[in-house]
């Protein structure tokens, strides 16, 4: 699919640049353009395509339907793809996640989206084709969907909302039902000015995140002998994933930036299951993250948020190097 754009890359390095094939940074180079190409090319077309799936079922709507109508278990799996087609990292979507708790949704619910939504969406989904092709594409999105559904249905079960904190216990005591108007009908024709421009919004704020990440991942695919992960959290270590999740969790990037690390690891002999957990960890827990929620949250409450979040990661790692 992108034999075009290989060839390109090659062309401009070793051609126009005149640099020789093999050497170290222009090596690094020609990864820097070949993958920053393709992943604009691609997360134009994804996020245009989602911006078309968000036009048609607004966050109001959603919340509102959730907030209104008993699903008989499935609202963890709605909860679960609204987050995957939203746009958010972790930081972004603490704001939906008070929306949601405003609107009655239940918590457990609620978490089934907080969860899901930075591991999952249109940027991470246009890298990871790019990256790992169309199969490994499916198990991720599938995998965090339903990561997501199984830790937000654990927290449910735990009935953790007296560790919620004291402003959010208020709402929650107060909650008052929101009327919205009815929304203006229109044509696909007029929506999609805006579809493409929101499109545009979205590469441009994760546009450096992405210059970075691959850059960081030329600079490794380049200078970085190939054994070095491999004596860290090879796939001869039986804790290679809680290890590489545990490393992660500290950390906090989105999936543009962390992505092209995520490839390089797997180029230099980790298990793609291991690599992932590791992202997964950086982009679902974080430090920034614990500090926006403990608005709404206790400490006791995102600890426990967080300790399930991980074994759910770790399980899936482990899953990912068996199918994969």
């Amino acid at each position: 699919m992108f034999d075009w754009l290989k060839n390109f890359s090659d062309w401009l390095i070793y051609s126009v640049f005149n640099m020789a094939q093999g050497a170290k940074l222009s090596d690094a180079l020609n990864f820097f353009v070949y993958d920053t190409i393709k992943i604009l090319i691609l997360l134009f077309l994804i996020t245009t395509v989602m911006g078309v799936v968000n036009s048609y079922f607004p966050v109001d709507k959603i919340r509102n339907y959730l907030s209104r109508n008993k699903l008989f278990g499935l609202e963890y799996l709605f909860a679960s793809t609204f987050g995957a087609i939203t746009p958010f990292c972790s930081c972004s979507s603490v704001p939906l996640f008070i929306g949601f708790v405003k609107g009655g949704i239940p918590l457990g619910v609620t978490f089934a989206f907080l969860i899901t939504s930075p591991l999952v969406n249109e940027v991470a989904i246009a890298m990871f084709v790019g990256m790992f092709g169309v199969k490994a594409t499916l198990i991720y999105v599938s995998s965090g969907i339903l990561l997501g559904m199984i830790g937000g249905f654990i927290l449910g079960k735990l009935k953790l909302e007296k560790y919620l904190s004291p402003w959010v216990q208020g709402i929650l005591n107060n909650a008052i039902k929101e009327s919205t108007l009815e929304e203006k009908k229109l044509t696909f024709s007029e929506r999609l000015p805006t579809i493409f421009k929101e499109a545009y919004s979205i590469i441009k704020g994760v546009f450096l995140y992405i210059i970075v990440g691959i850059g960081i991942g030329a600079m490794m695919h380049g200078f970085i002998p190939t054994g070095f992960f491999e004596v860290y959290i090879s796939k001869e270590n039986p804790l290679a994933v809680p290890i590489s999740v545990i490393l992660g969790i500290p950390m906090y990037s989105n999936a543009a930036g962390v992505l092209p690390i995520i490839q390089v690891f797997v180029q230099k002999g980790i298990p793609i299951g291991t690599a992932i957990a590791f992202m997964m960890s950086v982009v679902g827990l974080s430090i920034p993250e614990a500090t926006m929620l403990k608005k709404i949250m206790t400490w006791k409450l995102i600890a426990i948020f967080f300790g399930v979040v991980t074994i759910c990661i770790i399980f899936s790692g482990y899953i990912f190097n068996l199918i994969l």
